[in-house]
């Protein structure tokens, strides 16, 4: 019967979602190129508030727990399991302040209103995966970026996507990139829960009363390690250890 009832919402919650995409993509790039940088972060955290919104259509619920006061006076490396794209739009609005930049395949640069303007112009890298020679460089670069303007760089370490809510070994080169060229960061580890079930049929119909809840875990400075890899074993450790898959 649940599932019998998520087909018009999804309906609804898609024709919802896609008007949000339209109608942000327009305002991004006046705010953009008429105003500059600040204003265009005002209208993305705005899309990103809607998104929420949109998602609420299907009974989804976010629990956002973080009892950490973190400074804005230094960047930040936020690091997270990966579930689905439902990651993504709550980190960016509960994590506003520190000004979320993502680490992102190059295919969601183009072809995605208002989503693909923002990996391109909002500070985010675009990366081929399949190709170490423009990655690799690209991270650094961005990792630079990170460092001298104080804002937070997002990613996701496994890699690609869970489908079950289980855990994917961290692919460090990424991480190590990032720790050596942002020395001044925090890092941020963050644990990711139930996200997977927005898309437990797939992605028509999609799943009803979803508890997408987030944990964000104590910060840690680079440089409190010696060793890159001890840190990113520490980090995944910690992630790792509060996702679980819980029973509808």
């Amino acid at each position: 019967m649940l599932k019998l009832l998520s087909y018009p919402l999804t309906c609804i919650y898609y024709l919802l979602f896609g008007l949000t995409l339209v109608i942000f993509h327009p305002i991004q790039w006046f705010c953009f190129n008429v105003f500059g940088y600040q204003a265009h972060k005002i209208s993305v955290d705005a899309l990103q508030f809607c998104a929420l919104r949109c998602a609420n259509v299907l009974g989804t619920r976010f629990s956002f727990n973080n009892p950490h006061t973190i400074s804005t006076e230094q960047p930040l490396i936020i690091v997270a399991n990966h579930q689905s794209m439902y990651d993504i739009s709550p980190i960016m609005w509960y994590m506003r302040k520190h000004h979320t930049k993502f680490i992102s395949k190059m295919e969601l640069g183009k072809g995605i209103p208002s989503v693909s303007y923002n990996l391109r112009h909002g500070g985010s890298v675009l990366i081929d995966r399949k190709n170490p020679r423009q990655s690799l460089p690209a991270i650094r670069d961005f990792a630079k970026y990170i460092e001298t303007t104080n804002r937070a760089a997002v990613i996701f370490p496994e890699g690609t996507r869970s489908k079950n809510g289980a855990p994917k070994p961290f692919q460090t080169k990424g991480l190590e990139i990032l720790f050596k060229y942002v020395p001044s960061a925090l890092v941020v580890p963050i644990s990711i829960n139930n996200s997977w079930k927005m898309l437990r049929y797939g992605t028509f119909p999609m799943g009803l009363g979803t508890h997408i809840k987030f944990k964000v875990h104590k910060p840690i400075a680079v440089s409190e390690f010696d060793h890159v890899l001890d840190l990113i074993a520490h980090v995944e450790t910690t992630i790792k250890k509060d996702v679980y898959i819980e029973d509808d």
